[in-house]
């Protein structure tokens, strides 16, 4: 009976954005500072209108010893390499948020967009030789046995790429999601780039498919441990295809779809979404056609999407596969855990919108769930984010009064080059990276790992890295979110708004 008084206390919190609310969020100036944490992950030439100004140009010469332009782009986390699977997947996820969540980004909806913009003008160049992906910059052994700024890096600036001869479906298909989905962004801000974007894109995923195999297995040693691919590269064609077919309406992205969605295993481990699994992000995105009446062609993939949900609501299904800490934070076991909260809350807001469209609700066997309770849950976590925790603290920097203030991010950690204008060396960071001191330059927007188990402690301890580090794909989902609720801040109107849109043509 305790056990399930226990439950009983735990379902209500998280269906219940006013647990643990101390006061209403301004999600709107958290969303300007969740965008502007990736000018703080800018490599190279940094432009005259950048904010963060304690960053300074940095990787001016990456791809030049393979003959190429690999200039710009994001550094991942906070190391100075440009990994290009989880950099591929973030322009994917901020995509995905404008496209959604457009008009809620009100004024912030430029800088979004130049956010993600930074990323596909990389991808472009990555991407300019045919049949050919350059997928990293930098040698991650190297980068990591050293603390050192962005813009003092003497580690090898090594450059790998996949090809016919050594293949990688799995980031070549990503890469053609991301560059399917900017095209999305800018068709009407930008025709022109728009359609190279899309053009690009199918050409890379033409190459991802044809040439089928892990990238893992081709560059293992250069892309292993930090971002190998252990879900294999199946989901990366079924997601990129899912994007090409939302970007250009063609008829064989659709049937490419259908005909492979069992060989490549759509139904699979639909409880995970990241940079490495994308089949819940597949079954929701497909989902929306089949919920706004335009292809029961795709039924299958709503009946994935309702499973997924199912799984992430306690005390509604009947088998959850996710837990939830005493305080209401979402986590999975492994590090970086604020990657699965953004990106799980993301895909349960996005879902909900296609639900309240069709007047539709998610079946979980016996019971069932409307997109109210869905869009509950998904707030609660971005609150928790925000300081509904039991530390009363912000995991996004720069964000109320108590937040972390010694991220695991060499560039923050050290002194800036205006501060410190001789060059700090490799070892000589380690001082920086020891001290108890915090980070002397805010990376104002950045959401660290936070909590990775049940006690929702957080030491905020640079050594911490899987607690303390940032990274891209954390606040990537968490735009789309933000731009959301700040639009729709009060959980007693939703369900006028979701009649309105319902009845509307």
């Amino acid at each position: 009976m305790a056990a399930a008084a226990a439950v009983g206390v735990l379902v209500a919190m998280l269906l219940s954005s006013a647990a643990m609310s101390t006061a209403q969020h301004d999600y709107g100036d958290a969303l300007h500072k969740c965008i502007l944490f990736f000018e703080g992950q800018r490599s190279g030439r940094l432009p005259a209108d950048q904010r963060l100004r304690w960053r300074r140009d940095s990787g001016l010469h990456d791809g030049a010893a393979a003959g190429v332009d690999l200039t710009g782009g994001y550094y991942d986390a906070g190391d100075n390499v440009k990994f290009g699977f989880p950099m591929a997947f973030t322009a994917t996820l901020m995509s995905w948020g404008l496209i959604d969540f457009g008009r809620s980004f009100g004024a912030h909806r430029e800088e979004a967009r130049k956010a993600v913009r930074w990323a596909t003008d990389y991808l472009m160049k990555a991407t300019a030789r045919p049949n050919t992906v350059y997928v990293q910059v930098g040698d991650a052994s190297r980068d990591h046995s050293c603390w050192e700024r962005p813009e003092d890096m003497d580690t090898p600036r090594t450059v790998y790429r996949v090809d016919p001869s050594h293949p990688g479906s799995d980031v070549a298909a990503e890469t053609a999601a991301a560059l399917a989905a900017g095209s999305i962004v800018f068709r009407e801000v930008d025709p022109a780039y728009s359609k190279r974007l899309l053009d690009r894109a199918v050409q890379v995923f033409e190459f991802a498919d044809k040439h089928r195999g892990p990238y893992s297995s081709s560059l293992h040693s250069a892309v292993c441990p930090c971002y190998c691919d252990f879900s294999g590269y199946q989901d990366e064609l079924l997601w990129g295809a899912a994007w090409l077919h939302k970007a250009s309406r063609r008829r064989e992205y659709r049937e490419y779809i259908k005909r492979n969605e069992v060989v490549l295993g759509a139904s699979e481990a639909i409880n995970e979404f990241g940079w490495d699994n994308k089949h819940a992000g597949i079954n929701v995105l497909i989902s929306k056609e089949v919920l706004m009446g335009k292809d029961e062609y795709f039924q299958s993939f709503r009946v994935n999407a309702d499973n997924f949900m199912c799984t992430l609501l306690p005390g509604i299904s009947d088998h959850p596969q996710i837990q939830y800490s005493p305080g209401g934070l979402l986590f999975k076991v492994g590090g970086s855990n604020m990657q699965h909260v953004t990106s799980l809350s993301f895909l349960l807001l996005a879902y909900s919108n296609y639900l309240s469209h069709a007047g539709a609700r998610v079946s979980c066997g016996s019971s069932s769930a409307s997109p109210v309770q869905l869009r509950r849950v998904a707030k609660r976590q971005v609150d928790y984010i925000l300081g509904d925790n039991p530390l009363r603290m912000s995991y996004m920097v720069g964000y109320g009064s108590r937040f972390p203030r010694r991220i695991h991010h060499r560039a923050s950690s050290l002194p800036s080059v205006a501060a410190h204008p001789a060059r700090i060396g490799c070892k000589a960071g380690a001082a920086y990276y020891a001290s108890p001191k915090p980070n002397p330059n805010l990376l104002v927007g950045a959401v660290v790992g936070g909590p990775t188990d049940n006690s929702d402690a957080f030491p905020d301890a640079r050594a911490a890295f899987q607690q303390s580090e940032p990274t891209t794909y954390i606040n990537a989902p968490l735009m789309g979110l933000l731009a959301y609720f700040s639009a729709h801040p009060n959980p007693a109107h939703w369900g006028e708004e979701d009649q309105a849109q319902v009845a509307s043509p």
